[in-house]
């Protein structure tokens, strides 16, 4: 069995419409969000052997801020194929990996995150925190997966059991939709 993680970049500021996508930074909800998440992936307990990070500004300053609310270093690795890749991308990207790895934390963008749980885990009623994820993937979001593999090399649609899922929002109200739009 190998671990995956997800982790959704945290809310974005789109105040400078003439900032690049690539370079928008977090906003304050999205720095108390990756905080926030920071602490709680640290006291989930899972001790992730690799962290894949997109380079754009907003995932990058998201596991930073994580990383740092939690007390910990954590070494990153920048793969510029994470930017907003596909899911299809994402799962060429994790099948890569050396067998050797059984845990890997992935921070990345929407819609690819969310369409890899959809394509891993599979539409058989039995997942209730699937359907959660049907509503909406939301910024800052922790997702943990089991995979029925014994090597990355492996990865396939349906081999996947969504096993941990917690939104900014499940621990700060404060960080909810009606405070501002996901």
């Amino acid at each position: 069995m190998k671990l995956l993680g997800l982790f959704r970049h945290a809310k974005s500021d789109w105040h400078d419409a003439r900032a690049r996508d690539f370079d928008r930074p977090l906003n304050e909800r999205g720095r108390k969000g990756a905080a926030v998440m920071g602490r709680h992936i640290a006291a989930h307990g899972i001790r992730w052997q690799r962290v894949l990070s997109s380079p754009a500004v907003r995932a990058a300053e998201t596991i930073e801020l994580a990383a740092e609310a939690a007390g910990q270093s954590v070494p990153v690795e920048w793969d510029r194929r994470l930017y907003l890749a596909s899911s299809h991308n994402l799962g060429d990207v994790l099948r890569e990996l050396p067998d050797a790895t059984a845990s890997v934390l992935m921070v990345g963008h929407n819609p690819g995150l969310e369409d890899l749980i959809f394509d891993l885990v599979p539409d058989d009623g039995t997942c209730p925190l699937r359907a959660l994820v049907e509503e909406k993937f939301p910024t800052a979001t922790y997702a943990v997966l089991e995979l029925a593999i014994d090597r990355w090399s492996d990865l396939d649609d349906g081999c996947g059991k969504l096993v941990h899922l917690v939104r900014p929002r499940d621990l700060d109200p404060a960080l909810g939709p009606q405070h501002d739009e996901d």
